[in-house]
C-alpha cells in the first residue's frame, strides 16, 4: 500500500501559499535545500510537476493547483479535529489562542472577546496582536484558533479561510472639552481646519474616513497619525486633536478617556470578523463570542 508523505505535502502547501521557498523556509524555520529536496520527493511520488519555476517565481502547474486544493482541506480539517478536541472539556483549561489585528481598537477587542472570559468552566485566553498578514500566516500553520479584524482575508494571499461578520457600527468623533465647545456645532462642517488625529492610512478605518471626507468637502488639519488606535486616544484625551472611534464603545470611550462626543456618523461603518479555516465555527469560547457579537452589535 503507498502512503502518502504528509511532511511533504504540508512543505509544498506552505510554499504555495507563501508563494517562494526562501519565504516558506522562513514560516517553517528550514532550509531551502531540505524544502526544495521535500517538493522533488513529493513530485516523484505524484509523479507529475507541481511548480513552474519562473525566474525567482514559482506558480503551481495544473495538477499543482489540484494538489493545492486537497492539501488545504486536509489541513483544514486536521485543524478542525485540533479544536473539537481541544475544546471539549478534560479536566483541564479550555485555551483559546486568538489573533487580533493592529487595526482593531481595543476597547472593541475586550468588547468581542468578553464572552470568552464567562464561560463555564476553565478559560484561558491568549491574545496575539500583530499585522492581519502575518495572522493570517499563523492562522494556516494553526497557531492560532481564529483572528478579529476589522476587514475580511484578503484573497490574494492564497488562504482558504472563512470570514464569520460579527457586527457592525457607525463612527462617533470624540474631543476633550477644550475642542467640544469649537467643534459641536454644526457638525460635520465643524471638522473643517480641526485639528484631527488620524489612524495611519493602512488601516480600514483611516481610509474610510479620508473617503469621507472627500464626500463631505471637509479638510481637517491632520495633527497626527498613530499605528496604535489606544495611543491615539490618549493624544486625543489631553486635546490634541478631534479623533474617531467605532460607536459600538462611545461609552467606554467616553468613561476612560474622558471625553466628549462631538458627532456621528451613521454612514461610516466600520465592520468586526472573526476569520477562520474553518466553515463553520466548532470552538466554544469562539462561539460564544460570535453569538454574543451579532446580538450586542445589531443595532449598531
Amino acid at each position: 500500500m503507498r502512503w502518502l508523505n504528509y511532511h511533504h505535502l504540508l512543505y509544498f502547501w506552505t510554499v504555495a501559499r507563501e508563494g517562494s521557498i526562501t519565504k516558506a523556509c522562513r514560516s517553517l524555520h528550514l532550509t531551502q535545500p531540505t524544502i526544495s529536496a521535500q517538493l522533488k520527493a513529493l513530485e516523484k511520488s505524484v509523479k507529475t510537476p507541481l511548480f513552474e519555476r519562473r525566474g525567482r517565481a514559482m506558480t503551481l502547474t495544473e495538477a499543482g493547483k489540484t494538489v493545492y486544493r486537497y492539501a488545504d482541506e486536509i489541513f483544514s480539517l486536521g485543524r478542525e479535529l485540533e479544536d473539537v478536541v481541544r475544546g471539549r472539556p478534560t479536566g483541564g483549561a479550555i485555551r483559546l489562542v486568538v489573533g487580533v489585528a493592529d487595526t482593531l481598537p481595543k476597547l472593541v477587542v475586550h468588547r468581542l472577546l468578553r464572552p470568552a472570559f464567562h464561560l463555564e468552566g476553565d478559560v484561558r485566553v491568549t491574545c496575539i496582536d500583530g499585522a492581519p498578514d502575518r495572522l493570517m500566516a499563523q492562522l494556516a500553520l494553526h497557531e492560532l484558533d481564529v483572528v478579529l479584524s476589522d476587514s475580511p482575508v484578503n484573497p490574494q494571499i492564497g488562504l482558504r479561510a472563512y470570514n464569520h461578520l460579527l457586527g457592525e457600527s457607525g463612527v462617533t468623533f470624540f474631543g476633550a472639552a477644550s475642542l467640544l465647545k469649537h467643534h459641536r456645532r454644526d457638525f460635520p462642517a465643524s471638522l473643517n481646519g480641526a485639528p484631527f488625529l488620524m489612524p495611519l492610512g493602512n488601516s480600514v478605518l483611516g481610509r474610510s474616513l479620508e473617503q469621507w471626507f472627500d464626500d463631505n468637502g471637509i479638510r481637517p488639519t491632520i495633527r497626527g497619525e498613530f499605528a496604535d488606535s489606544a495611543l491615539l486616544k490618549v493624544f486625543g484625551a489631553e486635546g490634541e486633536g478631534v479623533f474617531a472611534a467605532p460607536s459600538v464603545v462611545e461609552e467606554e470611550v467616553r468613561r476612560a478617556y474622558r471625553v466628549g462626543v462631538i458627532g456621528r456618523a451613521e454612514k461610516l461603518r466600520e465592520r468586526f470578523y472573526a476569520i477562520s479555516v474553518e466553515k463553520r465555527m466548532q470552538h466554544p469560547a469562539v462561539v460564544a463570542i460570535s453569538k454574543s457579537a451579532r446580538k450586542s452589535m445589531q443595532q449598531e
